[in-house]
């Protein structure tokens, strides 16, 4: 918040909250960093696999849609509807046909903190700050002085603290998926040895 007000409501000629604030590319970097989470918790960790692969892809079409202006005016105008289209479509398609298997997953973190956070994340940056947001609002409260500088400032801001939210939920969930990872390894390792330690005596037995 202190960097917010040196360089984006302080910034030179006029506050500053557009896409190229550092607001909204704190808030790109935030979903960029959740995004990666989930990735490792699939691909290294290799628990929670149908959960990490929802979240991700969610995580990833909120990115896309916080840089649509970019996408439509560097590729074409749609381009990022285009984007999160396919990543939704497969997410979806893989999640339902391991739908049992994420039905077990979520029941293991539902009653996480991390799931909390994620849920409080999601309330106030998809639902609060879009009511927080409205320009009724803002107009009614300012009347005549209206000024869309500080609606956006309100919105974006709100926005922020959500999308940080949504940073400590990933990073409690990864935690949770280490932990999840290293129970199952110290399971496997007696059986690993007790399974070993057959073969070798199969072996010694079969000898001539």
């Amino acid at each position: 918040m202190q960097l917010i007000l040196a360089v984006d409501a302080k910034h030179i000629g006029a506050p500053n909250f557009s896409e190229t604030s550092l607001t909204e590319i704190t808030q790109s970097i935030l979903l960029l960093l959740c995004t990666t989470s989930m990735l490792i918790i699939r691909q290294r960790f290799k628990v929670l696999r149908t959960v990490s692969l929802l979240l991700g892809a969610f995580y990833a079409m909120s990115l896309v849609r916080e840089n649509d202006l970019w996408l439509d005016s560097g590729i074409f105008d749609g381009a990022w509807e285009c984007l999160v289209a396919m990543i939704a479509l497969p997410t979806l398609a893989a999640v339902i046909r391991a739908r049992r298997q994420f039905l077990e997953e979520f029941a293991q973190v539902s009653n996480s903190l991390g799931f909390g956070l994620f849920a409080a994340g999601f309330l106030v940056t998809y639902v609060f700050s879009r009511l927080y947001g409205r320009s009724e609002l803002w107009h009614a409260l300012m009347g005549e002085q209206y000024l869309r500088v500080i609606k956006d400032a309100a919105e974006e801001i709100t926005e922020l603290t959500g999308y940080s939210l949504l940073l400590f939920a990933s990073l409690e969930l990864l935690l949770m998926a280490r932990r999840i990872s290293r129970a199952r390894a110290i399971e496997a390792g007696p059986e690993k040895a007790s399974s070993a330690l057959d073969r070798r005596a199969s072996n010694d037995t079969s000898a001539p």
